[in-house]
């Protein structure tokens, strides 16, 4: 029992997760894109449109993840709040506070909900704009400075011990071991931390000596990163699916490593992934006695193959290539095993047969009941029907998506749509949930008639759905 609790507790985490940063995947792509093109190194440089890649991976990108955060907890209210902390962290920090927008983004919702909660009913009648703007805007402003004094410097302090440690490493001769602190501090967008701040410089008195350095190798290898997303591309669900594969191509051909870091993320398990793909990469780096010239940034395929020295492309081939099989491996066989309703398997979904029921207030119904509940306890004017998830864009989508068609196919006029469990309109008549969210959506909206199944793309409950529609 305490290992599921466990487990349960890590997926709700994971969960939670996967709503910041899914939602805003196209402002990542869209940086890796504006990156790839137009810095100095890209394909078209372009000065004035380089101008735009440090603020969004700055400001943009940090901010958008900690309004959705604040949203997901206290809808809008919740978002501004949480994105105006965020903003008291980026100014705190001299890199990318993605982590702590995870963080300071649902604070800040949670805790202008329960201020609202102790406060709200007790504001006069014709105060309520006046609390609410005033309230929301003390809390912001005091939660921005605890974030400009508190976690902008702890963070930054945690990305100046990482450094330290890779060069610990490096120094004792144990490259293999440095990925253990370089892929999971390279998540962390402490990237350019380690490389320009340890492995460059070391690794540019090495080349000066004897003409290449494998130091060079250690954080551009963009194989860890493949690895994963084709795992997504291959075993992911949903969106992170469809967009894993463009992101893929900016990964690998443009060298924007931070256009995976979400991914990792999503599921903090896949951290294994890349730190067992970045070992294997820089051990056959060493077998092979590869090395590059120069630092290569980005690093992309292209820039490790251009400073690769002469009969030295073959092992900077095999080291990439080998880590990208053993981050896909890894990375595989997570997703696969990974059971969680949102990310459920869509190939093997369709293929299944799978027992799904109908849950009643707190009773849980047999699929033998549903014909006898649909027809006596279902209401009987239904306008709108909503599909939910935590994300609202998964596997919710491709519920409704499938419901969409059957009524479509069967004549009958009613508004179909999937949306995030915590956004779910107050107008809903019927909510369809997997079997593992049934009870938070309850507590969201308790006056609609949930629906529990246990496969969005394969249940009974649709045909019992248009019989009672008919």
């Amino acid at each position: 029992m305490a290992k599921q609790g466990l487990q349960s507790k890590i997926q709700r985490f994971g969960s939670h997760l996967s709503g910041m940063v899914m939602p805003n995947i196209g402002a990542f792509i869209a940086w890796g894109i504006i990156t790839a093109l137009f810095i100095e190194d890209g394909y078209l440089p372009n000065e004035g449109m380089a101008g735009l890649v440090d603020p969004m991976i700055t400001y943009l990108l940090p901010l958008l993840i900690g309004f959705t955060g604040g949203r997901m907890v206290y809808d809008i209210r919740g978002g501004v709040v949480g994105a105006t902390a965020t903003m008291g962290m980026i100014v705190g920090a001299d890199i990318p506070m993605f982590i702590g927008a995870m963080i300071m983004g649902p604070l800040g919702g949670y805790v202008i909900k329960k201020i609202d909660k102790l406060f709200l009913d007790k504001i006069r009648s014709g105060f309520e704009m006046l609390y609410n703007n005033f309230s929301a805007g003390i809390l912001a402003a005091l939660l921005a400075g605890v974030s400009l004094k508190v976690v902008g410097p702890v963070v930054q302090w945690l990305s100046n011990g990482l450094a330290a440690g890779v060069e610990g490493i490096v120094n004792a001769g144990l490259l293999p071991l440095a990925s253990i602190i370089i892929e999971p501090a390279k998540i962390l967008f402490l990237n350019n931390a380690i490389n320009h701040g340890v492995l460059s410089p070391i690794g540019i008195e090495q080349a000066t000596n004897v003409g290449k350095s494998i130091l060079f190798l250690l954080e551009s290898n963009p194989g860890p990163g493949l690895g994963v997303l084709l795992a997504f591309m291959v075993f992911g669900k949903g969106m992170s699916r469809s967009s894993a594969s463009g992101a893929a191509i900016i990964h690998f051909l443009g060298g924007i490593h931070e256009i995976y870091f979400p991914y990792v993320l999503i599921k903090p398990a896949l951290f294994l992934a890349v730190i067992g793909g970045g070992m294997s990469g820089v051990l056959t780096f060493s077998i092979f006695d590869a090395g590059l010239v120069a630092t290569a940034s980005p690093g992309s395929i292209v820039a490790l193959l251009a400073l690769a020295p002469s009969g030295g492309h073959v092992g900077a081939i095999m080291g990439v290539l080998v880590a990208t099989v053993v981050s896909f491996l890894i990375a595989g066989f997570i997703l696969k095993m990974d059971k969680t309703e949102e990310d459920e398997d869509i190939s093997a979904a369709t293929e299944q047969s799978v027992v799904s029921s109908v849950t009643t207030n707190k009773k849980e119904q047999t699929s033998d009941q549903v014909d006898r509940d649909v027809q006596t306890e279902m209401p009987q004017h239904i306008d709108k029907i909503i599909f939910a998830c935590d994300a609202g864009m998964g596997s919710s989508a491709m519920g409704a998506s499938l419901l969409k068609s059957k009524f479509k196919k069967a004549d009958i006029d009613v508004f179909v749509t999937n949306s995030a469990i915590n956004e779910i309109p107050d107008d809903a008549k019927i909510v369809i949930t997997h079997k593992d969210l049934t009870d938070r959506a309850k507590k969201v909206i308790p006056q609609a008639y949930h629906i529990s199944v246990e496969n969005f793309l394969n249940s009974p409950v649709y045909d019992e759905l248009i019989k009672h529609l008919e």
